[in-house]
């Protein structure tokens, strides 16, 4: 064949991230659901038949495939994902803290996020934080929305009712919650306890000093909730985003009069604080979350509409009456840490999620990250068999998605496989641990056995936090060892992790 065409036909009857891939007469056809499923097949037809795309490597029958959870996201903190590693200001936790670097920072992290996702087929990042003056405002927003559409990867502005910022998380703005509020006080929320929450598998209570940011408005008010369905629809009719995720702020709650009047009419449970100690209202979600979901939608029907439903409670009472007053056709992400997910994955049946007022249901994995750890940070550890975990058990309950912490560069190898395990067991949550470590990471490292090598030194080290000085030197030397002579990239995997062996020598365990 002299000339071959590529027939590149968006398919709204797929659903979204599906794909075939068949030959025709003048060359091949790529057939892809909405928003990235021709971008997934023009991937796979690179992978099956190389840059020269030689398709006899095809075959005569057409190709089809899509995820097994079809919502898989990142979350992230703007001011924490370090994608770009090349420059200042990089910090590792927090929630209100100041962007630190430069104005251009913002978009150099997350057109790397970005890509890597739209390699490995993760639907979409969100992001708290999108719009702030210090990084660029609404002319980055923009950029980051184009530049996350043309990869097939939605961009999605997380945002709190009354609380976070509004949908400007930070500048002069009118949608900005500090700006709004100091022009309207009469709307602040009254809070009877300090701002903070303790998350159980964290160590320390985090409590938050006072500022712009932690700023929140009255959600019984109904001036604030005309002024954020204003704003969400702004946001959603400004901006080519594919999502927002919608929380109802976890720093604490307004009592004034009329909260906690509404809060008992709605019959939510008045040992909400005392028996669960929650720092967040599910009746403010049910009253406040249907209103916003419906001027998102109006403005953008395709929009992912994640419904944050805080930590820790799928199968408690405290939330099933105001979750039965909530839309279907959001996405209900519930939040684990992982003292909880231990007890979920056991007992949580497909019977128990498909009888949930709220479908459909995607978990959120709030460990294996900055905020857990015995006394130290997960966020560098070999964390992949706790995705594919969540993924496989996640998919055989009826979950129809993950979302897990994206903040950390794919530089880092135990992160890189963390999200491949993620990005692989997602797509098709039927595969096995050892499938995937010969057809994922061995190639990595050049062979199986290298591979298990890596990993059983990651996970002794991760599992180890007093380590005698020997042990650490003997695992150094062994990871030393594998980089002579190795690839780049291969080397770039086992010197990573032996900054980690030789920073906790340094520091004399």
């Amino acid at each position: 064949m002299d000339t071959l065409t590529v027939h590149l036909i968006d398919d709204p009857e797929l659903a979204e991230g599906h794909f075939t891939i068949a030959p025709v007469a003048d060359g091949v056809e790529l057939r892809g659901g909405p928003f990235s499923g021709v971008i997934y097949a023009a991937q796979e037809l690179l992978k099956r038949c190389g840059a020269d795309l030689n398709l006899s490597q095809l075959g005569d029958a057409p190709i089809s495939d899509g995820p097994g959870m079809p919502y898989l996201s990142f979350w992230t903190w703007d001011h924490s994902t370090n994608w770009e590693l090349s420059q200042i200001g990089h910090q590792e936790i927090g929630v209100f803290n100041p962007y630190q670097k430069p104005p251009g920072g913002f978009l150099a992290d997350y057109k790397r996020l970005v890509d890597f996702c739209s390699a490995n087929r993760i639907g979409g990042v969100v992001i708290y934080g999108f719009l702030r003056d210090s990084h660029g405002g609404i002319d980055a927003a923009h950029e980051l929305c184009r530049y996350g559409r043309e990869r097939g990867v939605r961009i999605i502005p997380g945002i709190a009712i009354g609380a976070y910022g509004g949908v400007y998380w930070e500048g002069n703005h009118r949608f900005n919650l500090s700006t709004w509020l100091k022009g309207n006080p009469e709307h602040t929320a009254k809070m009877s306890r300090d701002i903070g929450f303790q998350i159980a598998d964290l160590d320390f209570p985090l409590n938050f000093p006072h500022s712009d940011y932690t700023m929140t408005a009255c959600p019984s008010a109904p001036e604030t909730m005309e002024w954020m369905e204003q704003a969400v629809t702004w946001l959603a009719e400004t901006f080519d985003i594919g999502g927002i995720n919608i929380e109802s702020g976890d720093y604490g709650v307004c009592d004034c009069d009329r909260c906690v009047a509404r809060r008992a009419n709605e019959a939510e449970a008045a040992r909400r604080e005392d028996e669960y100690g929650d720092s967040w209202s599910h009746s403010d979600m049910a009253a406040n979350f249907p209103r916003l979901y419906r001027a998102a939608k109006a403005a953008k029907p395709d929009l992912w509409i994640y419904c944050e439903m805080q930590w820790d409670n799928l199968v408690e009472p405290v939330a099933a009456n105001e979750q039965a007053k909530l839309p279907p056709g959001a996405i209900y992400q519930h939040t684990a840490n992982r003292t909880y997910w231990t007890r979920l994955r056991d007992t949580v049946t497909a019977g128990f999620v498909a009888s949930l007022p709220t479908q459909p249901n995607v978990l959120r994995c709030q460990f294996a990250c900055q905020w857990n750890g015995d006394g130290r940070t997960e966020r560098y550890a070999f964390n992949a068999r706790s995705f594919a975990d969540m993924c496989q058990r996640g998919h055989a309950m009826g979950m129809k998605g993950l979302t897990i912490w994206g903040e950390v560069s794919a530089y880092n190898a135990t992160t890189e496989i963390g999200y491949l395990a993620f990005s692989r067991f997602g797509w098709d949550p039927t595969l096995s641990w050892e499938e995937f470590l010969d057809r994922d990471v061995a190639p990595l490292f050049g062979s199986r056995e290298q591979a298990d090598r890596f990993i059983a030194i990651a996970e002794e080290i991760d599992a180890n936090a007093h380590l005698p000085l020997a042990r650490l030197d003997t695992l150094a030397e062994n990871a030393l060892a594998e980089v002579t002579g190795a690839p780049p990239e291969t080397a770039r995997r086992w010197l990573t992790l032996i900054e980690r062996i030789t920073q906790r020598r340094y520091m004399g365990h």
